[in-house]
């Protein structure tokens, strides 16, 4: 049986995902998490073979949580599966150490198929996800875009500034100092060439970094 970690804030969509997985034979949901913190203190408690992972969860993102198991759990396969099917999201996935990547829509007739290949120590991406990939890889690692040029804190930041985040809530759940996230979002202002936090919440909504 493959020990399965399911990492989402909405409840309806784990209990979906538990059928999906449970249902096949061959794998059991060992736990939930409905937070990125308690994504990884499961890991940490009940040592899955493979963690599914969204990334848009309160407190740490996804990103933010495959960084940090890759760090303490180099072994464990991460799959990363979303609503956002935007090539940024794809590109930080695989940099920060995700094995695969698949959408929502397309985890009733992929996820167990993908769950399987990151088991077996293969990477799984859709049709979608790996254009995403190639387009990014065709620009180059400084392409034209002007998400290209932010750094996956970056655009953490920027998320969490669009989603009406204060400074010190941002830096407590990235463990920074206020003055940090500070910097951070001057960084922002200066790459995007804009000038308040009003114009980075439009530019997050235009680029689908945020749910409307």
């Amino acid at each position: 049986m493959i020990r399965v970690l399911l990492a989402d804030d909405h409840d309806i969509v784990r209990a979906g995902l538990r059928r999906l997985v449970e249902d096949c034979g061959d794998m059991e949901v060992v736990a939930e998490a409905a937070d990125g913190q308690e994504a990884i203190r499961q890991v940490q408690e009940t040592s899955p073979e493979v963690a599914v992972v969204d990334i848009s969860m309160p407190g740490l993102d996804g990103l933010e949580v495959v960084s940090r198991l890759r760090l303490s759990h180099p072994k464990l396969p991460i799959l990363i599966l979303t609503m956002h099917e935007e090539e940024q999201y794809v590109v930080r996935a695989i940099e920060a150490g995700a094995m695969g990547y698949i959408t929502k829509r397309s985890a009733p007739e992929l996820l167990v198929k993908a769950i399987r290949k990151v088991h077996a120590g293969g990477r799984f991406l859709t049709d979608a996800a790996a254009e995403a990939l190639a387009l990014r890889l065709a620009r180059g690692a400084h392409g034209c875009l002007p998400l290209d040029s932010l750094s996956t804190r970056e655009i953490q930041v920027l998320r969490h500034l669009a989603l009406g985040k204060t400074v010190r809530e941002i830096a407590e759940a990235y463990n920074l100092s206020p003055k940090t996230v500070d910097t951070y979002r001057a960084r922002l202002l200066k790459k995007l060439n804009l000038r308040n936090n009003a114009e980075l919440s439009r530019f997050a909504l235009q680029n689908r970094l945020v749910d409307l």
